[in-house]
C-alpha cells in the first residue's frame, strides 16, 4: 500500500451493528461476516472503520482473506501508519524493561496484546526472530518500519524472520523462506531463570522456544521433589528446571530433534535427565498399567483446540491425559497441567481437572493457577489474548 499523507486518504470499510458493538465493547476484530461494504479496498490496506450511519470508529488493518477481516490500530485517525508502528514497537520494549527479569530471553511484540496485530518479535539473548502473520505486516512499509526501530531500539547481533506456511497460505502471501533479514549470526545461547539453552533462530517450534512457560518454569521447580517425569518435555524447558530439586527426572516427547537439543541443553547446565522418545498417551497408559508412581508430573501439551470445532475432542484428550497423570501420583506428589489452547476457558479446564481427579479417586488441593509470562500480556477487552493456563496442585 503506498504512504498516505492524511487519514482522509485512507479507504474505508463499513460494518453492521453487531461488528461496532463488539468495537465499542473494547475488542479490536471485526469478521468478515460483519463487513457491510469494503468497495475497493485492497488486500492488506490500512482503513478507515465506519458504522452503517457512517460514524467513524477508528483505524483497522483489513484482510481480504481472513475471517477476522479489521483488526484495529487505533480509535483514531492514523495518517502515518510506519510512524505508528515505530511508537508502539518502542512501548512494547518499555513495557518489557518493567515487567521482564532474570532471563535474555522474552517476547518484545505480542500482536494484539501490543496493539500491533500480526506482528510478534521474540528476543534470543543477541537475536531477535520476528513473525509477520497478515497481510497488511507483511508490506513493504510495515516491514521496513519493523526492522529498522527494532535495530535501533536493541541494537541485535541479528535480525530472523520465521516463516509460518500455513498462515502465509490463510493470507494468500507469496510463500516465502524463514531467513536472516538483519546481520550474520543465527544461533545463540541464552537464558531463563539461571538455567541455559541452545538456540538456532531457524530452527524449532513457534520462534524457537516458549518463552511464555518462563515464569511457570520457576514455579514449578519450588514445589517439585523426588521422582519427576515431564511429559511433552519438547527442549527441557520443565525438566531443566526440576533437575537440581529432583532425585531423577524424566523427559518424554515424541520428537527425537527436541529431546537431541534437550540433551544438548542438559549437558550445557550440568543436569542429567533421562529423555524418552514416545507417544505421551501411550507412555502414560503403560507406565499406569506397570503401576509407576512419581511425586512431580508435568504435562505441557500442544494446543489440542485450535477451533472451537476441536473443543470437545480437546477436552477429552485433556482428561484422559489428567488422568492417568492423577493415578500415576503418589500421595502428597505435585502435577503441573497446562492448556495452551485458548478455545479452552481456565473454568472449563478447572472442571476437567475436577473431573479427572474424582474419576481417578483423588483429591486435588490448588498451590497455584497461573497464566502466561508477564511478557505475554492480556488485554482484559480481547480475551483471546489470554491463553496459557498452568495449574499446580497437590494430589492426596
Amino acid at each position: 500500500m503506498p504512504p498516505t499523507s492524511s487519514s482522509s486518504a485512507l479507504p474505508k470499510v463499513k460494518i453492521s451493528p453487531r461488528g461496532a458493538a463488539r468495537l465499542k465493547s473494547g475488542h479490536v476484530w471485526v469478521y468478515r461476516s460483519d463487513i457491510v461494504s469494503a468497495d475497493g479496498v485492497l488486500p492488506g490496506s490500512v482503513v478507515t472503520v465506519a458504522d452503517q450511519r457512517g460514524k467513524l470508529l477508528g483505524t483497522a488493518l483489513y484482510s481480504s482473506s481472513s475471517q477476522i477481516a479489521i483488526r484495529m490500530i487505533s480509535r483514531e485517525p492514523v495518517a502515518d501508519f510506519p510512524a505508528l508502528l515505530r511508537l508502539r514497537i518502542a512501548a512494547a520494549i518499555a513495557y518489557r524493561a518493567q515487567v521482564v527479569r532474570d532471563t535474555d530471553a522474552y517476547r518484545v511484540v505480542s500482536s494484539e496484546a501490543d496493539l500491533l496485530p500480526g506482528l510478534i518479535v521474540d528476543r534470543y539473548n543477541d537475536i531477535v526472530s520476528l513473525q509477520i502473520l497478515t497481510q497488511a505486516m507483511d508490506g513493504k512499509l510495515a516491514r521496513d518500519a519493523v526492522v529498522s526501530e527494532l535495530t535501533h531500539r536493541m541494537n541485535p547481533a541479528s535480525i530472523v524472520e520465521r516463516v509460518d506456511p500455513r498462515v502465509r497460505e490463510l493470507e494468500k502471501l507469496p510463500p516465502r523462506p524463514s531467513d536472516l533479514l538483519h546481520g550474520d549470526e543465527t544461533s545463540t545461547i541464552f537464558t531463563m531463570n539461571g538455567v541455559r539453552f541452545h538456540y538456532d533462530a531457524l530452527e524449532g517450534q513457534k520462534t524457537g522456544a516458549f518463552l511464555d512457560q518462563r515464569e511457570n518454569y520457576a514455579a514449578a521447580a519450588q514445589y517439585a521433589r523426588g521422582e519427576a517425569l515431564d511429559v511433552f518435555c519438547y527442549q527441557g524447558g520443565f525438566a531443566l528446571h526440576l533437575a537440581p530439586r529432583c532425585e531423577h527426572v524424566t523427559g518424554v516427547d515424541s520428537s527425537r530433534p527436541a529431546l537431541e537439543i534437550a540433551d544438548e541443553n542438559g549437558a550445557l547446565n550440568h543436569r542429567d535427565v533421562e529423555w524418552i522418545e514416545a507417544n505421551a498417551f501411550d507412555l502414560l497408559k503403560d507406565y499406569s498399567a506397570a503401576n509407576r508412581r512419581y511425586d512431580a508430573i508435568v504435562l505441557d501439551p500442544p494446543a489440542f483446540a485450535k477451533t472451537k470445532r476441536d473443543l470437545d475432542s480437546a477436552m477429552r484428550g485433556y482428561k484422559e491425559l489428567n488422568l492417568r497423570t492423577l493415578k500415576m501420583l503418589r500421595h502428597g506428589g505435585i502435577v503441573v497441567t497446562c492448556s495452551c489452547s485458548h478455545h479452552v476457558s481456565q473454568s472449563s479446564f478447572l472442571e476437567m481437572l475436577s473431573a479427572a481427579a474424582l474419576d481417578a479417586h483423588r483429591t486435588l488441593r490448588l498451590i497455584e493457577v497461573r497464566s502466561q509470562a508477564r511478557d505475554h500480556p492480556i488485554l482484559l477487552s480481547v480475551p483471546e489474548t489470554a491463553y496459557l493456563k498452568c495449574v499446580i496442585a497437590a494430589v492426596s
